[in-house]
């Protein structure tokens, strides 16, 4: 465990005595789940020694730590995008340490293109599988076999049992849930059309700057993973109107309650499964 870890656990077990098995990461426009849990510890990222400042708009950049319908849970309000500046090992610093914390479930959202020309802005859709086109790695350098192997296998980074559990919520709802392939750049300019055609040929269905590393790493720590994109935005060519961040929060604006139920529908059932097992 690197010293920013240490001291970053450090300050949140002074804060608070919970210690939840479920995090979020709440991407952008998409923090109003957080203002759910009952908090019992809310931690500013730049409050922690060794933690850079989130600086996108949508992105608090804090952990809510307390409880979603009495159960334990711990919110990434907000994350460190690689177009920021940050390396890859600032970028997955919250997801090293949730998972050091003892998280052995993270529920991953962002804010999505869609590729996929089936899709609509306001769909949310869960990320079967993904493609890494950021040109970096969070895991290139030594490898600290205590917390997983050097070459570890994605071959199932997002957990099927999750995904279905995620469907048959959604479903519950009366909500149609796409599911998809996630590709991830490195941003900040949105992708020309040329590079969203290509994504359409390469399999992808949603493309975005984030996302990816999390997973990455979650999964190198022996996290399971339950992605969700919610599709703000045709990606570029689709339409015949300019890309814009404000789209992208607007979208996410009017779709956060559907977002903000399905997630606590799935934490609610993982926390009722695990108690009958």
């Amino acid at each position: 465990m690197n010293e920013t870890v240490k001291n970053a656990i450090d300050l949140i077990k002074k804060k608070t005595t919970i210690n939840p098995a479920i995090a979020v990461t709440l991407g952008s426009g998409l923090g109003g789940l957080a203002d759910n849990i009952k908090a019992e510890a809310v931690i500013r990222y730049e409050d922690i020694p060794g933690f850079p400042a989130s600086t996108v708009s949508g992105h608090a950049g804090e952990f809510v730590i307390g409880h979603l319908k009495e159960v334990p849970v711990i919110a990434m309000k907000g994350r460190f995008h690689y177009y920021e500046g940050y390396p890859m090992q600032k970028v997955v610093l919250p997801t090293r340490v949730i998972s050091a914390l003892g998280v052995k479930t993270l529920i991953v959202s962002n804010a999505a293109g869609g590729v996929n020309t089936s899709y609509s802005p306001g769909d949310l859709m869960v990320i079967k599988d993904h493609i890494n086109q950021m040109g970096d790695h969070p895991l290139i350098g030594p490898n600290d076999e205590k917390i997983g192997p050097r070459f570890p296998d994605m071959s199932a980074a997002y957990d099927k049992r999750m995904m279905d559990m995620a469907h048959e919520e959604a479903k519950a709802m009366g909500l149609q849930l796409q599911s998809g392939v996630y590709a991830a750049t490195t941003g900040p300019t949105y992708e020309t059309p040329a590079e969203v055609r290509m994504f359409r040929t390469l399999g992808a269905d949603a493309v975005g700057m984030s996302t990816v590393p999390e997973v990455i790493a979650a999964s190198h720590a022996g996290v399971q993973v339950l992605g969700i994109s919610c599709i703000s935005n045709a990606a570029a060519g689709i339409l015949d109107q300019p890309l814009s961040h404000e789209e992208v929060i607007e979208t996410t604006e009017r779709v956060k309650t559907n977002f903000t139920e399905l997630v606590t529908r799935i934490i609610l059932r993982m926390e009722t499964e695990e108690r009958q097992s």
